[in-house]
């Protein structure tokens, strides 16, 4: 994950506006990477990574390096579960591909209890297009279904899976490489 992120983080970043966000929730953060660059384009920005206990002690250092443990706060826990209250946005990076509907909209339904509002949710994966022509999207698909069970979604389906969870799909945000920014809003 950490190879194919290199490549996407700069590319999600030059497409999609950060600005006018508060706090951003890296949900599900891994080693803290996209926090730390969406932090350092962003310096006023605050960030909160939430992400299971065996994996938070490599984002607090990575975050220490970089020079911004005092702009983010690491949280320990399972978005299965729950989902960390006091951001404004929160971000789901190649996490919601993994998943089957049903798993997605447990997951999303935590978010859905703690994003205010205002907030925003946004999701960072590929989204399939229509039609019968080849997408490397359409490869990825198949490999999310034998893999781990999940699946890429058409923006059909995205809007769909928003709307169960309770949320609406605000707009599609694609970027130089093969994820797009999928932006919902709380109904």
């Amino acid at each position: 994950m950490t190879s194919l992120n290199s490549y996407e983080t700069p590319a999600m970043l030059d497409a999609y506006d950060f600005s006018g966000i508060s706090v951003l929730a890296d949900i599900g953060g891994g080693n803290g990477s996209l926090i730390t660059a969406v932090l350092a384009r962003y310096p006023k920005l605050k960030g909160l990574l939430f992400d299971l206990g065996h994996v938070v002690g490599r984002a607090k250092e990575n975050l220490k390096a970089a020079g911004l443990a005092g702009r983010c706060s690491v949280m320990e826990g399972s978005f299965f579960e729950s989902a960390p209250p006091g951001a404004d946005a929160y971000l789901f990076r190649h996490i919601i591909h993994d998943w089957t509907d049903e798993q997605c909209i447990q997951i999303l339904g935590n978010c859905r209890k703690v994003i205010p509002a205002h907030g925003k949710l946004l999701i960072a994966d590929s989204v399939v297009p229509a039609g019968n022509a080849p997408a490397l999207a359409k490869d990825m698909d198949i490999t999310m279904i034998t893999f781990p069970g999940g699946q890429e979604r058409t923006e059909v389906q995205f809007r769909s899976l928003l709307k169960v969870s309770g949320f609406e799909l605000k707009s599609i945000t694609p970027t130089t490489t093969m994820i797009s920014v999928v932006e919902g809003r709380p109904v």
